[in-house]
């Protein structure tokens, strides 16, 4: 009698659970369960109940790339999505909705807690990851660094700089007939100029062409970070790390060298600082700056400024001259317009002259051309989000409501016919000079360096760094590329190439 029972009561609890099921699914039938349907905008095609959530985790290797895939499932330039597990979202590739959330309301959009959760043990609550009063403070306290007067005490440096890379590791490559990984080379270049200029921190992998565990660690850390945004089971992925690859080393290790790392600068300038040293950097404007409570900065506070900074002036440059490099060579006759530039304005005497250099580098149109042209396509923040504090409507007329996550790629607009035209997807440095002189873009229509009040700070002087090692790794040397390789990007919170970059490189 009560085996009969229990199995009345199994089989109802079933045909029960079936018939919920069966229920919700034809509620959530285009979208993922438990979000609200939207009314005058498209929505991007997924699973019922789930949304895009297994397409997002089976894509998110190439994420810009499915992006652009949604986008294109209708001829409008917003979308609503959902996934299961994740925020739901509005994808929008629209300039004025873009120009709307970074500058016209402002205010209302801002990092959403639940990005700031996942980025906290790298990013803390530096300029990166911090909203009002602490993202303020930082910000002014580093405006002082990015002026005029200092890039061209910075051009020196940089010159110097270049000068060991040639010397240590591209002459002697050539000497051996080795090939060289671009993106690893130049990534110790930026990194070594910028712990320099920024932190008073001599590293020294350039002179002895060694790898550096900051380095390794923080890209190992970002591209954990990314995996956490776009996949509901990112945390778990790490946690099941040392199970699925035994011997690599873990979130937590990695977050331990970078810690290590900062804190070490951090300390060496309070001992530098006791002996009366004086500094101008950016490490002493930190130390000498009050956070929102009128208080000086503690170690953690200096910790998060010393690596949000490192991964704007690490990263930005470092990753663009590698995509330069690469459209070059896939492009000779840029490559040929550009170094007939170079040739014209830069001499021998001006390549080793820093204050000239600087002053003849902001003449050459066609160089700056050619940077932005590869950061219109390959732009190293590629995507975006902001979160809406109260209701609001974009200029296109979509409905925002409190909580969404507004989602934008700089990779998918530098692709855009809608927004550049039938040749967007064409590398054409050309489109950006007017009548002899260089043609300005909106932020909205290309947000390679963000907008509105949180524009990059660095901007200008990450243009310029750039330029001046493209400019004279150009004069000095050919690359050609090494066959046989995929060039592609690695996801990531930036735009590195998967492998590197490996060339072969001959003087000139």
């Amino acid at each position: 009698m009560s085996e009969n029972l229990t199995y009345s009561l199994t089989g109802v609890a079933t045909i029960t659970s079936a018939a919920i099921l069966g229920l919700l699914t034809l509620k959530y039938n285009d979208r993922a369960i438990f979000t609200e349907r939207r009314d005058n905008i498209h929505s991007a095609s997924g699973l019922p109940l789930f949304g895009i959530m297994f397409e997002q985790i089976a894509k998110k290797e190439r994420f810009l790339d499915f992006f652009i895939e949604k986008m294109n499932e209708t001829d409008n330039m917003t979308m609503y999505a959902s996934s299961l597990g994740l925020p739901p979202k509005i994808m929008t590739i629209d300039p004025r909705n873009v120009e709307h959330v970074l500058k016209d309301n402002f205010s209302n959009y801002v990092k959403s807690k639940r990005s700031t959760d996942l980025l906290n043990d790298l990013f803390g609550h530096g300029i990166f990851a911090a909203n009002g009063k602490q993202w303020y403070y930082q910000r002014k306290t580093a405006s002082v660094i990015f002026n005029t007067n200092n890039f061209r005490n910075f051009f020196t440096v940089f010159v110097k700089e270049l000068n060991v890379m040639s010397e240590r590791i591209i002459d002697k490559a050539i000497e051996r007939g080795e090939v060289i990984d671009f993106q690893s080379m130049i990534y110790k270049f930026t990194l070594e100029t910028f712990v320099y200029l920024g932190f008073g921190k001599q590293l020294n992998a350039l002179y002895n062409n060694v790898t550096v565990p900051f380095a390794t660690s923080f890209d190992a850390c970002q591209a954990n970070c990314f995996q956490r945004l776009v996949s509901p089971i990112g945390r778990l992925r790490e946690a099941l790390s040392p199970i699925l690859h035994p011997g690599e080393m873990t979130a937590k290790e990695h977050i331990q060298v970078i810690d290590d790392f900062a804190y070490n600068l951090i300390q060496e300038r309070k001992v530098q600082l006791a002996q009366g040293h004086k500094y101008k950097d950016l490490l002493s404007q930190f130390m000498a700056a009050r956070n929102p409570e009128g208080k000086e900065l503690g170690d953690t506070e200096l910790r998060d400024a010393v690596l949000n900074f490192i991964i704007a002036g690490r990263d930005t440059t470092a990753q663009t001259l590698t995509w330069t490099i690469y459209y070059l060579i896939m492009h000779p006759r840029v490559e040929a317009k550009l170094v007939s530039e170079i040739e014209k304005y830069i001499s021998d005497e001006i390549e080793q002259d820093p204050p000239a250099l600087y002053e003849m580098i902001k003449k050459m149109v066609y160089s700056h051309a050619v940077f932005y042209e590869v950061l219109r396509l390959e732009p190293v923040v590629p995507n975006s989000s902001k979160e809406a504090l109260e209701d609001d409507v974009l200029p296109d007329g979509t409905h925002v409501y409190k909580g969404d996550q507004i989602n934008w790629s700089s990779y998918a607009m530098g692709r855009s016919k809608k927004i550049w035209g039938n040749d967007a997807e064409s590398f054409y440095p050309e489109r950006w000079i007017q009548d002899g002189h260089l043609r300005r873009e909106s932020p909205s229509k290309w947000p390679a360096f963000h907008g509105g009040p949180r524009i990059c700070l660095g901007q200008n002087l990450a243009t310029l760094e750039g330029l001046v090692a493209l400019i004279i790794l150009l004069k000095r040397y050919k690359f050609s590329l090494v066959s046989n390789q995929e060039v592609v990007y690695t996801m990531s919170l930036t735009h590195p190439i998967k492998n590197g970059l490996k060339v072969f490189v001959e003087k000139r």
